[in-house]
């Protein structure tokens, strides 16, 4: 559902489920009215879009107010107990909405790390059978340029160091010795960044990242699995002739 639709919702449904429960005035109590609209509102922010939930919070409250608080039909509140509800039916929707909104970026996330998981699996794979070294260095190069999310990755063998910024096997990232801040600064953007293969405590080749065009911050984990993506040349180029 895209966002102006779900903002539709956030900003309608809240209503007709006041207007609806206001015909059980009698038999319906005001709290329980209360957490039916927070499960509204958490059914609007599960979407993803955190104006969606806010708006379903608020929606919420005023229309908590004009039908089922006295005076009925009316934006006033005569009782405590029911203005101390509707504050808390905005607050803990507003709250509800946050949370909602985490889990569903932490499973995106945990969703991204496993795919990259997966493409390590899948370049090990094709390591294991013997497949060509050109072919396994524009698979991993095609990885690299999605895990990290920067312009392009090209490969360049031999064992030459360089002053570039470097992505070490911890996967961190220096320039001149001093570690550099990816997440906060990103990688980059002036230089190549120049991302080694080794075996045996030699240098055999280096892939040279560029993220020339924005500013790209991958996360550690990410950068980790570059560095083991890389690692599946080092082996290939041990293992097999170019």
């Amino acid at each position: 559902m895209n966002r102006n639709r779900v903002l539709a919702v956030g900003l309608v449904v809240p209503p007709a489920v006041c207007g609806l429960l206001a015909l059980l005035r009698d038999s319906f109590d005001n709290a329980n009215a209360a957490l039916l609209l927070v499960v509204v509102i958490v059914a609007v922010a599960a979407s993803g879009y955190r104006s969606a939930g806010v708006l379903a919070a608020v929606s919420s409250g005023v229309w908590f107010d004009f039908f089922l608080t006295v005076p009925y039909n009316r934006l006033t509140i005569d009782s405590r107990d029911d203005i101390e509800t509707a504050i808390l039916l905005v607050v803990i929707g507003v709250a509800v909405s946050e949370i909602a909104i985490w889990g569903r970026r932490q499973q995106a996330r945990a969703s991204r790390h496993r795919g990259y998981l997966d493409g390590v699996i899948t370049t090990s794979q094709a390591v294991s059978e013997g497949g060509s070294t050109q072919d396994l260095i524009d698979r991993v190069c095609a990885e690299l340029t999605v895990v990290l999310g920067i312009d392009g990755v090209k490969f360049v063998a031999g064992g030459n160091r360089t002053s570039a910024p470097q992505l070490n096997s911890d996967g961190t990232v220096t320039r001149g010795g001093r570690v550099l801040k990816v997440e906060r600064d990103g990688l980059p953007t002036n230089a190549e960044i120049e991302l080694p293969i080794q075996h045996a405590g030699r240098v055999r080749g280096r892939f040279l990242l560029t993220a020339a065009t924005h500013i790209a911050r991958p996360d550690l984990q990410q950068r980790q699995v570059a560095v083991a993506l890389a690692d599946q040349v080092a082996t290939a180029l041990i293992a097999q002739p170019h």
